[in-house]
């Protein structure tokens, strides 16, 4: 990576999981594209054995639970944080507290607004469109980049919603699996981690937030919907450091699309449904460190909302070429958040 890899000298793989909930489906598929010589990032070489990317995203995760739970209770939360490079104090996109916009601006690195650039997805229901339409023109994400290089990749989740995503780019995601319960999701996903480890794996998982719009967020069934996942979490991590060839080459990184107060996070205006955690880790993650302090060029937002003006917090949306850097990948064309790559997770 860009200001890291010189740092990291046996290699990283990276993992972003995140959290959904949808019922039974899968789907593999296979694209054919060219594929052009990639070039590796300044300060590694080509025989740099970084080759594994898992994406997890927790839907619904507001990060005061961390806090209110502690180690105790979500070891594997606090797990990440002491092992790697994490905030609490990260943000969704601005415009949009919801699941659809915000994931999609996770794959694509966009904000929302489509005359600005952006995707275009501010529905938060799947209307049998793609993100293209929403946008008026292609949107390329990180499936495209990793796909048309030669890799490839996977997306598991928990919301039938998320089929907008494998319309939008189904020859680009060799496999799309939904399952709505989230223990059986996350069986598929270490299968998979096990036998055939894609080089870029999206996990969604949606306990937080079904609590969350049940029961309230920071609910006491809330807390105990966080602390499953947090035992989820924990399958997965075992599963990548019980295996040495996933081990040494894979790093995991994690978000939320939105937090939540009372029974919903959709005022995008409220500190609660706009702030959330960004984990990393993985070899060579700084450990115990914070990334604000690590990421140059970065600005800690304290409890504001921020515009995309000047010096930006780090966003949920900065994961697509976070995942693109850490592979030694372009930029997602048409990206904008975390476009300089300046992110850094490593010492």
């Amino acid at each position: 990576m860009m200001l890291r890899r010189a740092a990291v000298s046996s290699g990283i793989g990276l993992i972003l999981v995140g959290l959904l909930v949808a019922p039974t489906a899968q789907t593999d598929m296979a694209g054919s594209t060219a594929r052009p010589t990639v070039t590796p990032a300044a300060g590694r070489s080509a025989d740099d054995p970084v080759n594994r990317v898992v994406a997890i995203s927790m839907d619904g995760l507001n990060p005061r639970a961390i806090r209110v739970l502690g180690r105790s209770r979500t070891p594997n939360f606090h797990r990440m944080m002491r092992q790697g490079a994490s905030t609490l104090n990260a943000r969704t996109a601005r415009e949009l507290t919801l699941t659809l916009p915000n994931h999609t601006g996770m794959l694509t690195g966009r904000r929302i607004d489509a005359r600005r650039g952006g995707h275009g997805v501010s529905f938060n229901t799947d209307t049998g469109t793609t993100v293209h339409r929403a946008a008026g023109r292609y949107v390329s994400s990180v499936f495209d980049v990793v796909h048309d290089h030669g890799r490839s990749t996977a997306l598991f989740s928990t919301k039938t919603k998320f089929a907008l995503f494998q319309r939008s780019w189904k020859p680009k995601i060799d496999r799309f699996t939904v399952d709505t319960d989230n223990a059986r999701l996350v069986r598929k996903v270490t299968a998979s981690l096990r036998r055939s480890p894609r080089t870029f794996t999206f996990v969604h998982l949606s306990l937080p937030d079904q609590a969350g719009h049940a029961h309230g967020f920071m609910s006491a069934a809330y807390l105990r919907a966080v602390r499953r996942s947090d035992r989820l979490l924990g399958r997965i991590l075992s599963t990548v450091r019980s295996r040495p060839a996933l081990r040494k080459h894979t790093l995991v990184a994690l978000t939320a699309d939105h937090g939540g107060s009372g029974a919903t996070h959709a005022d995008a205006r409220r500190a609660a449904n706009y702030r959330v955690p960004f984990l990393v880790w993985g070899p060579g993650v700084a450990a115990g460190r914070n990334l604000y302090g690590l990421s140059r060029g970065y600005r800690g937002p304290g409890s504001a909302r921020t515009t995309y003006r000047g010096r930006q917090p780090i966003r949920n949306g900065d994961l697509a070429n976070l995942v693109t850097d850490v592979l030694d990948l372009p930029r997602v064309p048409g990206s904008t958040f975390n476009r300089s790559r300046r992110l850094n997770a490593f010492r």
